[in-house]
């Protein structure tokens, strides 16, 4: 770690704490040169992750698509904090796995089992793009699962 004040490459860690999504680390350092003290956030990373998409195409798993789409679902119903552990937690469980590849239905139905716990209006909103509700008749069938 190279220090943001002198450029030295020597750091000590002077204190670590874990963020409450247990994917991240902040880290207290001091420059073993300057003595300057600075902040870093370590965060676990998932190189390799494929996701296959319905009509079979395949691309990398992007963190901040699966985040829009709840916050679409959300749609300001869920505090920013909330909703940050929720994509947390989905995201851990997509890992816990220990897949390469994983397809965009099984990372739906996360989400959707997590929703319906937290916000039904949420569960509904995504479960409607994510199932296709091609009918009021579905969504209503849906709804009444709930209840």
């Amino acid at each position: 770690m190279h220090c943001p004040y002198c450029d030295h490459h020597e750091t000590k860690v002077i204190d670590s704490r874990e963020a409450e999504d247990g994917l991240t680390i902040r880290r207290r350092r001091e420059c073993l040169q300057c003595q300057q003290r600075f902040s870093t956030k370590e965060k676990v990373e998932i190189l390799k992750l494929t996701v296959v998409k319905r009509n079979g195409e395949k691309e990398a798993y992007e963190r901040e698509k699966m985040a829009q789409s709840l916050r679409i679902a959300t749609n300001k119903r869920l505090k920013k904090d909330r909703l940050q552990r929720l994509v947390c937690q989905v995201e851990r469980e997509i890992f816990a796995q220990g897949k390469q590849v994983i397809e965009t239905r099984q990372i739906g139905q996360i989400i959707l089992r997590r929703l319906e716990k937290i916000d039904e209006v949420a569960y509904l909103r995504y479960a409607s793009v994510f199932k296709s509700f091609g009918s009021g008749r579905r969504f209503t069938k849906e709804l009444n699962r709930l209840h």
